[in-house]
């Protein structure tokens, strides 16, 4: 068993998500970042590669004052659990989402995490170990699941989607197209990574919804071939 995942992006009109420095860039606007904020409340988990981290050190906190009250009203943290894949345990440990806000954070590392790495950042969150070389995303799933998240949302980056996608463990694509281009054969994508090699194995989706937004579109696709 595995929390249903949906992955939340936004990007430019040439579908780019930062700039080829991993700059991050603003692309949607206040209205698309209060459902953002919304849709995470809504979530059990949130969870993000470690080059997310490094490139934007997020704290992944639900901003809205009220949606942290309607989430305690539900005896919840304020705050979903907080994931981040983080392979060889790199993680700065003063990096924001390991301190900023309330709630739970797990941090998934592989078994070439070193360990002395791994007792230290235990003092800051909870370590799920799983895989050999890199974290083994379907053992992490279940663990989650085990541990009660059952709508897990991915954030990004790039590497971590594609990998999601590749092991058909997504379910839903969220996607707001802003209005720029950004350009640069080296700036990231959505799913970065290997990618696919033959047509028949590309991820198939059916679309759900369309809707404008800000200065841009939102799209939401429901996931057909996991």
């Amino acid at each position: 068993m595995r929390p249903f995942v949906f992955v939340n992006v936004a990007m430019s009109a040439d579908g780019k998500i930062s700039t080829r420095e991993r700059r991050q860039v603003r692309i949607s606007g206040s209205e698309d970042y209060s459902r953002v904020d919304r849709i995470k409340a809504e979530s059990d988990a949130v969870m993000v590669g470690i080059g997310t981290v490094l490139a934007d050190n997020p704290s992944l906190t639900v901003k809205s004052p009220e949606l942290r009250a309607g989430r305690r009203a539900a005896g919840k943290d304020e705050n979903p659990i907080r994931v981040v894949v983080d392979s060889a345990g790199r993680i700065p440990l003063d990096a924001d989402i390991l301190h900023k806000g309330t709630g739970k954070r797990i941090v998934a590392v592989s078994r070439k995490a070193p360990p002395g790495t791994v007792e230290v950042l235990r003092q800051h969150a909870a370590v799920a170990t799983a895989g050999d070389e890199t974290v083994d995303l379907s053992a992490l799933l279940e663990e989650l699941h085990r541990q009660g998240v059952r709508r897990l949302m991915v954030e990004g980056g790039g590497t971590l989607i594609w990998a999601l996608f590749a092991q058909g463990l997504v379910d839903e694509l969220q996607t707001f197209v802003g209005n720029i281009v950004i350009g640069g054969k080296d700036a990231p994508t959505p799913a970065d990574g290997a990618g696919f090699l033959r047509e028949e194995d590309f991820a198939r989706l059916a679309l759900i919804e369309a809707e404008r937004i800000d200065d841009g579109l939102l799209i939401r696709w429901r996931v057909e071939n996991k």
